[in-house]
């Protein structure tokens, strides 16, 4: 499980597109976004690097959540 806390995701709009960010790398992932703590939590084979380049990618502002 790969945590991400994502500063500028702020609204359900917000939240599809941290989806289709992280669903550009990897369609398979599975994915549960938190509005309330601006969390995003993905089930991937992938790498943590990737994904947080996925998201940065696509213009959100990224930090890994420790597990």
């Amino acid at each position: 499980m790969h945590r991400f806390r994502i500063a500028n995701m702020n609204c359900g709009g917000c939240a599809k597109g941290v989806t289709a960010s992280l669903r550009l790398a990897d369609p398979q992932a599975g994915i549960e976004i938190k509005l309330d703590t601006r969390e995003a939590s993905v089930t991937s084979a992938m790498d943590t690097a990737s994904l947080e380049q996925a998201l940065r990618d696509g213009g959100w502002k990224t930090e890994r959540i420790p597990a």
